[in-house]
């Protein structure tokens, strides 16, 4: 049965009409204007009438009978699927691939019908089998080009800006030609929309990687700890990649046997106020690989947002708001020290006091603070500055690393006559920083009597807000007490393996992190938001030594790393590991990220 040769056709915004949030007649005039002026029906709706992108999504949603996909601000570019597709092509196409979850990769288009019709998706990935298609607005669809391809504001997008390189000759060996190639516009604008990127997609790092010969070169960013691939640049341009970011830390060009370090800062160059720490080191081949660490200027962390437990936070109040005395932040590199101790120093920082921080490099700025740089190429380092300070009538120090016996000397001499004096330490947890610290040749009663506290930290993954939470069976629930309890084994702590114990445990569990009384496990699941890895930011971890009198007795004695463990734990320490299960049943992480980064 044919229609009615005056039926209105339906369109894929008739759903708006459904909703209520316009006429039929409203939507008819705005298609006959769409049709008379050349305009795609959503502007002309969205000039006229106040809808959102989920109003039009839904009507989008009923009309395919697809589900709706909203731009997502937190979506990586993925050189896998993104770098053989060209911009031009996935724009005139009308779909976009986004990533690949356990249902298939993600398409995003404007007509799902059409695309998966058309049978192009499947052809440009041969090696996968399954596809999930879904639509969404031009104007997200356009957000989200913008946001994988690049806009044209810095440069243009990362794969036009690259096919612009072509014209820059590979000249590895002559000095003079290949700082001409590394001032080429076209370079130049390539390196500084790497870094944006980047910066956009929240990257900690940036690393570039050479491969000999005719091997293409490598970028990957750090994405929440953990490195992703970004973009491949073909041979005869690394070494120009290279010496153009030398330049711009001023580095020596010619040098290419020996590891450099320098830092960029790059409101010089583009439009974001940031400084990266840069280092270059020669690799196998002849090759010079780069890893830049991002250091966006900006405020400190305010205290309770840390993640400490309730527990961590009243005692490292109690212990930094002492008027003298030593406190370290110990952890790997990368592990939040620094922002650690600038969220203890806004804590402190008032007009009464004075404060002096001598930091390589100066990361996050305080107004009331007195910040000093390391430069070693003029000979000031941090033993050097940390005796001016002491002239300089400060009431707390700062020092941004205590890597030497020297550095530390001084620091526990300034507590000694009166100052406050944080710094860091690059050691696994708080007990073991004791014995590294006497290893460094301290006098054990002058260092027992200084020491204010040792916190160790760990940055794991955060469960993204799309996780699932349940509740655990009775063989769960042991497994997991058993765990936490491993923790405390050997120590006077460790009665768990009394009757009744375990019991107490959970008890306390459920009062302090359940529910109406009953205990949640969380799993992730993954969302458009985590890029279906079901994680989405980092969450601390932390273990808090405290120098009782206990503690200061067994620094004096020389005491083995265990026994100053198993005193600190009888006192009420948690353990790094111990406080992240905590965080499990929060459902701020999962045991396999905390196993990750506590593993011994």
């Amino acid at each position: 049965m044919t229609s009615p040769p005056n039926a209105r056709q339906k369109t894929p915004y008739d759903g708006l009409v459904t909703q209520g949030t316009v006429t039929l007649v409203e939507l008819d005039l705005c298609l006959l204007e769409a049709q008379s002026t050349g305009q795609a029906i959503e502007f002309v709706l969205t000039s006229h009438y106040e809808l959102n992108s989920d109003q039009i999504g839904a009507s989008l949603s009923a009309y395919f009978g697809a589900p709706y996909l909203a731009f997502n601000s937190t979506l990586a570019r993925s050189e896998l699927l993104h770098g053989q597709l060209k911009r031009e092509f996935v724009e005139a196409q009308g779909w976009l691939p986004l990533y690949e979850s356990p249902s298939g990769l993600r398409v995003m288009c404007l007509d799902p019908e059409a695309v998966r019709g058309l049978r192009m998706v499947p052809q440009a990935f041969t090696r996968i089998k399954k596809f999930n298609y879904a639509v969404t607005t031009q104007r997200e669809f356009q957000q989200t080009l913008n946001q994988l391809y690049g806009v044209s504001a810095h440069g243009g997008s990362i794969n036009k800006l690259l096919a612009d390189l072509d014209g820059i000759q590979s000249h590895e060996r002559d000095e003079s030609l290949l700082a001409s190639a590394a001032s080429d516009n076209e370079l130049v604008k390539f390196v500084n929309k790497v870094i944006i990127d980047a910066y956009h997609q929240k990257a900690s790092d940036i690393h570039i990687e050479p491969m000999p010969g005719k091997l293409k070169t490598g970028i990957r960013l750090r994405v929440d700890g953990t490195l992703q691939n970004f973009i491949e640049v073909p041979a005869q341009f690394r070494q120009a990649m290279v010496t153009r970011l030398k330049i711009m830390c001023d580095l020596d060009i010619a040098e290419r046997r020996k590891p450099q370090d320098g830092k960029i800062q790059f409101k010089k160059y583009g439009p974001l106020d940031i400084e990266l720490r840069v280092a270059t080191i020669p690799s196998t081949g002849g090759v010079e690989d780069v890893v830049m660490r991002i250091l966006p200027s900006g405020e400190p962390i305010a205290l309770d947002k840390l993640n400490l437990s309730t527990l961590n936070m009243q005692r490292t109040l109690a212990t930094i708001e002492r008027p003298y005395g030593l406190f370290y932040v110990c952890g790997p590199t990368g592990s939040g020290k620094t922002t650690t101790l600038h969220s203890i120093l806004k804590h402190l920082n008032t007009t009464d006091r004075k404060i002096w921080t001598v930091e390589d490099p100066v990361e996050i700025t305080q107004k009331g603070l007195r910040q000093v740089q390391i430069n070693r190429k003029a000979g000031i380092d941090f033993a050097m500055i940390m005796r001016a300070f002491l002239r300089a009538d400060p009431d707390i120090i700062m020092v941004g690393e205590s890597r030497d016996r020297e550095t530390v000397a001084l620091g526990v001499e300034a507590s000694l006559t009166g100052h406050l004096v944080f710094s860091t330490l690059h050691t696994n947890s708080a007990p073991e920083s004791v014995t590294r610290l006497l290893d460094m040749g301290m006098d054990p009663f002058n260092f027992a009597d200084a020491l204010l506290g040792i916190l160790a930290q760990r940055l794991a993954k955060k469960l993204c807000v799309c996780k699932v939470a349940y509740t655990p069976d009775s063989q769960e629930l042991a497994s997991f007490v058993a765990e936490y309890s491993d923790e405390l084994r050997n120590t006077p702590a460790w009665q768990l393996d009394a009757p009744g114990e375990a019991q107490k445990l959970i008890a306390h569990w459920q009062q302090n992190f359940g529910e109406d009384g009953q205990l949640r496990f969380y799993h992730r699941t993954g969302c458009a938001q985590c890029q279906h890895t079901g994680y989405l930011g980092r969450i601390g971890l932390h273990e808090l030594l405290v120098a009782t009198d206990e503690i200061k007795q067994l620094i004096q004695t020389r005491a083995r790393v265990a026994d100053i463990f198993s005193t600190a734990v009888s006192s009420g320490m948690l353990t790094l590991k111990m406080d992240g299960m905590e965080k499990t049943l929060l459902g701020l992480t999962d045991l396999k990220m905390v196993r990750m980064v506590c593993i011994k």
